[in-house]
């Protein structure tokens, strides 16, 4: 009895061995082998990307007595060792420039009344403009995210009319 079992075992792994190579499509030669190579390549170009953050000065403000200070972030991810500078328009409202911004009323006949703001580089102090080499930030990529802080100052003024007042800046990373 144990002997049949073997048979049967041995009779299988035989007919295993030489019906598998058939049955799935692969074949098995004998006759030599040559090989080549091939290269693989994968081109990285000096790039980034820019995301903004929107700057929110509060939902319930009143009387512009003293300056409101907040900040948020731009996200630049730019190639390793890739040099770049980040710059900031004067945004949307007509009248501004990058030393001296605006945000307009957006209730309809309230869009020519202001609030005077400003961006900066680090708390109150090295304006953020657009003039690369003059007013813009700069940096080299690491090829991960780097957060960088704008600093938004909105300063003591004559306060106009309750409405929401607003601006659309632009951020643009050269490199």
């Amino acid at each position: 009895m144990i002997s049949k079992s073997v048979s049967r075992i041995g009779l299988v792994a035989a007919l295993s061995a030489t019906l598998l190579p058939l049955l799935s499509g692969a074949a098995v030669y004998s006759n030599g082998s040559k090989t080549s190579a091939f290269d693989v390549t994968l081109k990285i170009i000096a790039d980034c990307t820019i995301a903004a953050t929107p700057l929110d000065f509060g939902q319930s403000q009143g009387v512009l007595a003293s300056n409101v200070s907040v900040n948020t972030s731009l996200a630049v991810t730019c190639t390793n060792t890739t040099p770049y500078n980040i710059g900031l328009n004067a945004g949307t409202v007509a009248g501004s420039t990058t030393s001296a911004r605006l945000m307009a009323g957006t209730t309809a006949g309230n869009t020519s009344t202001t609030v005077a703001f400003n961006l900066y580089q680090a708390a109150g102090t090295t304006n953020w403009g657009n003039v690369q080499g003059t007013d813009t930030k700069s940096s080299t990529g690491t090829g991960t995210v780097q957060t960088h802080t704008v600093y938004g100052v909105v300063p003591a003024q004559a306060t106009p009319q309750p409405d929401t007042y607003k601006s659309t800046i632009t951020a643009t990373v050269y490199f």
